[in-house]
């Protein structure tokens, strides 16, 4: 898949949901929009750099797996969409909740992430809005997700496509009808169940770690769903400083000024 098209894929999908964002608003922010994203944006650059860089360094990988028939799906047989489901199934559990738990509780990894939570006005542009080093780090883990299942590439990219459309879906200042929303977040991801995890401090900012499937948080007891009229977005330790500036949010993690302690 040529980058032009993994990035084609990621502006529309941003695009779709800016667009709904106009329409079914969860809540009114006060913000500039456009201003706002110019900050995102930026590290959505650093995001598809990184991601074009990684693509190229692990086509050598899918055909290793490839010739030593290495990994879980290369123990059984069945049918290929059964192979797909599961490899999806580990690659968000890896890849996405898995590591994003350590993100939270693993204090260097944690200053890394403090970027992403420090963003006071929560829409579908922050879904992309990591520190390099923290994209780098989810990029690990979803090779090594890669390397445990033996899966094709096409399986890989299949589960690329699905986590931008998610990433963008639940980030998005949007609001689904309650019924609507809860109901769907017993198997997926919703956009009010992922708000609850942006909310500024503990014990909500440490709830709701999955990006697909909300599985992973009801089976090891990190789904919350409250009152969605209770949610502050930022980041206590990190809100003093300016959200929609690019050279302070990637100095972050190296500021010995902003305390990691979530409270």
């Amino acid at each position: 898949m040529p980058i032009w098209m993994k990035a084609g894929w990621v502006f529309f999908c941003l695009s779709l949901f800016w667009i709904l964002e106009g329409y079914y608003s969860f809540r009114s922010l006060p913000y500039r929009k456009w201003k706002h994203a110019k900050t995102n944006l930026i590290f959505l650059f650093f995001v598809i750099l990184i991601n074009a860089i990684f693509g190229i360094a692990t086509v050598s990988v899918f055909v290793w797996l490839q010739e030593s028939q290495f990994g879980i799906l290369h123990l059984f047989e069945v049918p290929v969409w059964v192979e797909l489901l599961l490899s999806i199934a580990v690659l968000d559990l890896i890849a996405q909740y898995g590591v994003h738990y350590l993100l939270h509780q693993v204090n260097w990894m944690w200053r890394l992430h403090i970027v992403h939570h420090s963003d006071k006005n929560i829409d579908a542009s922050t879904g992309t809005r990591h520190h390099p080093l923290d994209f780098i780090i989810r990029e690990g883990f979803a090779l090594i997700a890669v390397l445990i299942m033996g899966m094709p590439i096409a399986f890989y990219f299949f589960y690329r496509i699905l986590s931008v459309l998610f990433t963008y879906f639940t980030h998005a200042n949007i609001q689904l009808p309650l019924w609507l929303d809860k109901g769907l977040s017993y198997l997926i991801v919703t956009p009010n169940m992922h708000k609850f995890h942006h909310h500024y401090k503990l014990p909500w900012t440490d709830k709701n770690y999955g990006n697909m499937l909300s599985v992973w948080d009801r089976i090891f007891g990190t789904f919350v769903y409250g009152n969605m009229e209770d949610i502050r977005y930022g980041l206590d330790i990190s809100d003093t400083t300016d959200d929609e500036n690019i050279m302070v949010q990637l100095r972050i993690p190296f500021d010995k000024t902003i305390s990691s302690r979530k409270t």
